[in-house]
């Protein structure tokens, strides 16, 4: 007997067309694809339940906080200025003459413009001719106070010699007296003339003290005021000198603000002179570093071949113009040879280095000053309260509120209007 294959077939169930499988087998990827869907949907409903505000992220910075050092310095470009540059004025009213033009070299005492003024010079011939005219006259009180004094002399010695012409008399009348040859009443008429003699002589000599003392006195106010005329015409010849406009020191002749043999008022400026020996660096320095400047302070000038040389701040305007501040840095040695008006030159100044701090960024925020500052979450700035300390040009210390590793927003968060959380995209 020949065995087929029927014992070899299983009976299989077949489902009918809209049974549970077959409905699962069909949809089961577009349920899966529906459910990321609504997770997505749901991530973005939470983030946006989070934040009051979205913005782009193109449209602020952010940094990541660090630990390091915080080196402090202040770096501007600077141009070369004459720390001596003064401007010649004309001390009178008057016709210039200039004898040099801008550029050139000169020498201290050089004349460099003259100025006539006739107004000035006849100022200086009345002085003069006042000045001779009191000093004539306190001669002449000098010589009366002579004259004077010797008259007083001589009606003191006549006094003198009248009372002792009467102390004879009385003495001889006296013997007479005495001896009974003269009678008493021509004694005491002796007696009388030598008291007379003796009054005459005590008024004689003061009056001798005291016209001495008032001719003095005149002597000395008529020389007082030839002393003061004296000084009036010093002054009048100083300015009448000044007419002439002479180089203060060695250097080059600037720039000339007078026009050749043209009338200038009174004050008016006429030429200035540089001192070629002596320069300077300007630097524009932000308000907020210009507290920390000391004259003194170290810096270092960098010229345009990258040759540094030393230096140090030399003087700090105490004016603050469009939020910056005018200081000056001298060099701390010999200044470079070929130095020129107005030449760019890079200056560094260093403040100080605090090691091993957290620091960030500097942006904005730092300016914007309200204590606190908006630190990543995901993809959310949240607002929190963040101490900062001192700050670099590139740079900022943080002091508390923030852990390394974190992200800030130093850039662009006024944008946020003081939102609490902000959504960033």
């Amino acid at each position: 007997m020949i065995r087929d294959t029927s014992a070899q077939d299983q009976i299989v169930s077949t489902s009918t067309p809209g049974s549970a499988a077959s409905t699962w087998r069909r949809y089961r990827w577009p349920a899966l694809a529906a459910l990321l869907v609504l997770a997505g949907i749901a991530f973005a409903v939470h983030g946006w339940l989070n934040a009051s505000r979205s913005f782009d992220s193109s449209r602020v910075r952010i940094a990541q906080v660090e630990r390091g050092d915080l080196v402090r310095d202040i770096a501007a470009d600077g141009r070369v200025i004459a720390a001596n540059s003064p401007v010649l004025y004309a001390i009178s009213a008057g016709t210039v003459t200039l004898k040099v033009v801008a550029g050139d070299v000169v020498k201290k005492g050089q004349e460099l413009a003259l100025i006539d003024s006739p107004e000035l010079r006849s100022k200086l011939a009345q002085e003069e001719a006042t000045l001779a005219g009191l000093e004539a006259e306190s001669s002449r009180a000098a010589l009366d106070a002579t004259l004077t004094r010797a008259k007083s002399r001589k009606d003191t010695d006549q006094a003198g010699i009248e009372k002792v012409a009467a102390e004879r008399d009385l003495q001889r009348y006296q013997r007479g007296f005495d001896g009974g040859a003269v009678p008493q009443i021509d004694l005491a008429r002796a007696q009388d003339a030598l008291k007379k003699a003796d009054i005459n002589l005590v008024n004689a000599q003061a009056d001798t003290r005291l016209q001495g003392q008032g001719a003095d006195l005149d002597a000395r106010n008529k020389r007082l005021l030839a002393d003061r005329q004296r000084a009036v015409v010093a002054e009048v010849k100083r300015q009448v000198d000044a007419l002439t406009l002479r180089a203060p020191f060695d250097g080059q002749v600037g720039q000339v603000q007078a026009v050749q043999h043209t009338n200038l008022v009174a004050n008016a400026p006429v030429l200035g002179v540089v001192d070629l020996s002596n320069f300077e660096i300007e630097i524009k320095v932000p308000e907020s570093f210009a507290r920390d400047l000391a004259i003194g302070m170290p810096a270092q000038l960098t010229s345009g071949s990258g040759q540094p040389f030393a230096g140090e701040i030399s003087a700090v305007s105490p004016e603050v113009v469009n939020g910056e501040v005018t200081a000056r840095v001298r060099f701390a040695d010999k200044q470079p040879a070929g130095l020129r008006q107005s030449q760019r030159m890079s200056v560094r100044v260093l403040l100080d280095t605090r090691k091993d701090v957290l620091k960030v960024e500097r942006g904005p925020f730092v300016e914007q000053g309200t204590g606190n500052a908006y630190v990543m979450d995901g993809n959310t700035a949240v607002r929190r309260p963040v101490q900062l300390g001192v700050s670099s040009l590139g740079e900022v210390e943080i002091l508390s509120g923030v852990q390394p590793g974190d992200r800030i927003v130093v850039a662009g968060s006024d944008l946020f209007k003081d939102a609490e959380r902000v959504s960033i995209n």
